[in-house]
Parts: C-alpha cells; sequence; structure tokens
C-alpha cells in the first residue's frame, strides 16, 4: 500500500486518514496548528466550556458509518449522542415564538399551528414534502457521489418542485428559497424559519436557489443532536480513532508546497525546509490555499467556479453565567431580526452599518461545562459581513452587545447573570462554508475532490460535497473511496 500526505486536521481530513490508515496505507497528518479538529473547537476559562464551532450535530449516520469502517466500537461507544428536543424555539420579529419538536413532522404542524395560527403548520408540512422530494433527487450526487464530471446538469436544473397555483391555474416553480416563502408559505415568520437555515452557512434567501429546501429538510428528517461534553468531544473521539489504527500527527508543521514529479503529486515540502515523499496528497485547506502550494494550474473554464469573494463569517459571543439553567430551558433558541432586509442587504456590503442580524443561542445542560449547578455556559452566534471591522476591539465589543441585546429574548435576566463574556472573534471571523446545492449556475457547488495535478485531492468543508459536519466527514469517505477503489469509485451503496 502507498504513504499518504494529508494536509490539515480538520473533520474531513481525519475522517479521510482513518479510512485510508485501515485500507492498509501508511497515512501522515501535517498539521500547523498544535491541536485536531479544525474549526470545532473549544474555549476554557474558570470552569466553564464553550464549543466555538458548531454545536449541534445533524446526519450523524455519517460518523457513525466511519467508525464502524475504521474500527469494533460504534461512535455511540466513543461519544455520548443526545437528541435535542425541542429541536429549537423561534423568536420572531413581532414576538411571537414557537418551539420545534425534533423530527416530528406531525409535532411541528401542531406546534406552528398553536403558534402562529391555523394553518401555518399545514403550509410548513406541505413545504417539507416538497422538500423531501428535492432531497431525494440530489441525496447522492451532492452528498454521497464524487462530483459528477457533467456537473453542469446539477448546476442547471432546479430539483425543488413546481408548485400548482389554484388561482393562475398553473404550476409555477421558485427559483429561489426566498420565493419559496412568498409564493408557499405565505407568512413572514415561517418565512423567517426557511431562511434561518440559509443564513445560518452565509447565503442570502433571496439569491439561494430553492434547492436549498433540502437543509431544513435534513434537520427535520434526521434530528437534531447534541454531542455530550461539547462537538470537541466528536473531534476527540475521531482523532483517538485515527491514533488507533496508526495514523502519524505532525503538529506545528506548515505546509509550504506541494513537490511535483512528472506531472503528479509526490509529497510535501515544510516551511523548514524537509521533504516528505507520499504516493497520495489530501489537502484539506481552502482552494486560495492549495493553489499558493501547487505551481500546477488546478482549474480551467470546465470547473466548478463558486463564488470566490469574501464570504460573511459566524461572530461567536461566549458567556459564563453565574445562577442554575431554569427549569424548562430550551437547548437552542434562534432570535430572529427585526429587519430582514437591512440584515439580508449588510451580509453583501463592504460597509455595513450597525445591523442587528439573526442569532442563535446555544444553552446546552451539561455539567462538563460548567464549573458547578449554580453557574452555566451559553454561546452565542450570529452570520456577520466578512468586512464588519471585528479587529477593531471597539466594533467587536459593539457587535457582542447586540448579540446579548438579542439574547435577553432567550435568557430572562440575561445582563445581570453575566460574570464575563468572550467576543471569539480575533483579528476576523470564522469564513462560513455552505454545503453544495443543485441549481444556482453551479455558484453553489464545491470544487472536485480530485484535482488536475495526479495524486492531489480536496477534503473538507472547501470542497465537494461542501461545509458542515455531515458533508466534511462525506468528504472524507469520498476521498478515501477515490484512491483506494480509483477514478472508477462511485460512492457508498
Amino acid at each position: 500500500m502507498g504513504r499518504i500526505a494529508v494536509i490539515g486536521a480538520g473533520m474531513g481530513a481525519m475522517a479521510a486518514a482513518a479510512r485510508l490508515a485501515v485500507a492498509g496505507h501508511r497515512v501522515t497528518v501535517y498539521e500547523r496548528a498544535q491541536t485536531y479538529g479544525g474549526a470545532v473547537r473549544r474555549f476554557e476559562r474558570d470552569g466553564f466550556g464553550f464549543d466555538t464551532g458548531p454545536g449541534l450535530l445533524t446526519l450523524p449516520a455519517v460518523w457513525r458509518d466511519l467508525f464502524v469502517k475504521t474500527g469494533k466500537e460504534p461512535l455511540e461507544a466513543c461519544v455520548e449522542l443526545v437528541q435535542v428536543d425541542p429541536s429549537a424555539r423561534h423568536v420572531f420579529a413581532d414576538g411571537t415564538g414557537a418551539a420545534l419538536p425534533n423530527a416530528s413532522r406531525a409535532g411541528v404542524v401542531a406546534a406552528l399551528d398553536e403558534a402562529l395560527g391555523s394553518g401555518a403548520g399545514g403550509r410548513w408540512g406541505d413545504f417539507l414534502v416538497r422538500a423531501r422530494e428535492a432531497w431525494d433527487r440530489t441525496r447522492r450526487p451532492l452528498l454521497e457521489e464524487p462530483l459528477w464530471p457533467d456537473w453542469a446538469v446539477l448546476a442547471e436544473r432546479e430539483p425543488y418542485p413546481a408548485v400548482p397555483h389554484k388561482r393562475l391555474l398553473r404550476t409555477r416553480q421558485a427559483a429561489t428559497l426566498a420565493e419559496i416563502g412568498a409564493w408557499e408559505l405565505r407568512d413572514p415568520r415561517l418565512a423567517a424559519l426557511l431562511e434561518s437555515h440559509a443564513l445560518a452557512y452565509g447565503l442570502d434567501p433571496r439569491t439561494t436557489p430553492a434547492s436549498a429546501a433540502v437543509l431544513p429538510y435534513m434537520e427535520h428528517a434526521f434530528g437534531t443532536w447534541y454531542v455530550r461534553g461539547g462537538t470537541r468531544e466528536l473531534a476527540r473521539a475521531v482523532y483517538e480513532r485515527c491514533l488507533a489504527r496508526r495514523v502519524e500527527f505532525r503538529f506545528g508543521t506548515e505546509v509550504t508546497g506541494v513537490l511535483e514529479k512528472d506531472g503528479r503529486a509526490v509529497g510535501l515540502e515544510s516551511a523548514d525546509g524537509s521533504v516528505a515523499e507520499a504516493d497520495h496528497v489530501v489537502a484539506g485547506v481552502r482552494p486560495v490555499h492549495l493553489r499558493a502550494l501547487t505551481r500546477h494550474r488546478l482549474d480551467d473554464e470546465g470547473d466548478v467556479r463558486p463564488d470566490t469573494g469574501p464570504r460573511p463569517g459566524r461572530f461567536t459571543v461566549l458567556l459564563a453565567l453565574r445562577g442554575p439553567r431554569e427549569a424548562g430551558a430550551v437547548h437552542r433558541t434562534v432570535v430572529h431580526a427585526p429587519d430582514r432586509t437591512a440584515e439580508l442587504d449588510s451580509l453583501g456590503s463592504t460597509a455595513p452599518g450597525p445591523v442587528r442580524p439573526t442569532v442563535t443561542v446555544l444553552r446546552p445542560d451539561d455539567p462538563a461545562l460548567r464549573p458547578d449547578g449554580e453557574h452555566e455556559s451559553v454561546v452565542l452566534s450570529a452570520v456577520v459581513p466578512s468586512d464588519a471591522g471585528l479587529h477593531l476591539p471597539e466594533r467587536r465589543e459593539a457587535l457582542a452587545d447586540e448579540l446579548v441585546t438579542a439574547a435577553e429574548a432567550a435568557i430572562p435576566g440575561l445582563r445581570e447573570r453575566i460574570l464575563w463574556r468572550e467576543a471569539e472573534a480575533g483579528a476576523g471571523i470564522d469564513e462560513v462554508s455552505a454545503p453544495s446545492l443543485a441549481a444556482g449556475k453551479g455558484r453553489f457547488l464545491h470544487p472536485a475532490n480530485t484535482t488536475r495535478l495526479p495524486g492531489l485531492y480536496r477534503v473538507g468543508d472547501w470542497a465537494h460535497p461542501g461545509g458542515g459536519l455531515p458533508h466534511s466527514g462525506m468528504s472524507g469517505a469520498l476521498v478515501a473511496g477515490l484512491i483506494v477503489e480509483g477514478p472508477e469509485f462511485r460512492g457508498s451503496q
């Protein structure tokens, strides 16, 4: 078997490494940081712990499959998964709220009818049926298979079905997520519920294809899960599975180049001048960074070309609270922006003004994340423009104040309970990568896992099938399949 060099120790890269090691390859992971997990990080202080990356998990089957395929211990023997119920409570701009049960269509329909009025739940339920059709049409090519060579078919065809319009006596097909909200849901609160799933990835629903209906459908169909101890525990489990399969990790090692010979990737060069030979190189880095590592042209006019401009990012505020978590507190609350149009306009602005964004409040009931039962750890997050001036401390603190103000709708007496807070942004923000989506002329697809340089592969959030924990895990499975089985590999059956 061959030697595999993996650049980066993110979740997708580690998923590929574990699978390749089980197949008999000698795998070495080179990570410039001093730890693993990529964006799945943890912040600890004074006995409080916080997830600073994704706080919840959808589609856990992706990670269950990894553990089944790489060892005897299943995922649940390595981490504890807990279904979050209700899945989320939504507080809308008009002050109304709705708590939505986890993975229950009938329960969600009833909850929306009660909160928003008779008929609201039925319209949402009908939407989920249509979203399932889009999911069934795109699941394999956009999640379980390598990107098709004729990917343009995915880019041109809208998989979300047309809807009969009684008054017009014809069908009408929504082209964007916003049109689904306006034409089919016909309630600004239901539209906000729908659009929040796109906003979480920095997508503007006014330009995001209707195929993004699969995002709320995935959460509805497969449930929302919490990893006891925080999502960082999932990263730890994957890292330990890699070690058990004899994957070698070299932390604090910055890769400065991909070595080429006879038109093929043959290894890596590090910042200290050392060279590592390899039969295959797997890169878990953003496309712009990968281009800087190789002299080879990796794309041409026939390749996927997603939007390359600055992406919105996730701004996070960590709150250490005095006082216990009240009985009946909801794990996740989404507090919607008071001005939808202003929020969406700000995401594409190069000089955004003070706009209160949609804020997600995570309150895990987890003793591992607090010093004792008389305290609580809370994570607030929002997607904000890439050029939000967050390198300036005063701008960072002002935005943190906005998030805290919004979170008061979810946590009684919040400001009086704050012991301290941390605004996790540093000199910038964590750019968000969305899952690959059909339609949209290819702007919502990600580059293929293979590249035009034989022996060099892409993996992780910025490669097919895109961002998010399930998609990152699947990218690892796809890369491993392509290396083990060759270009004829067509994904899991």
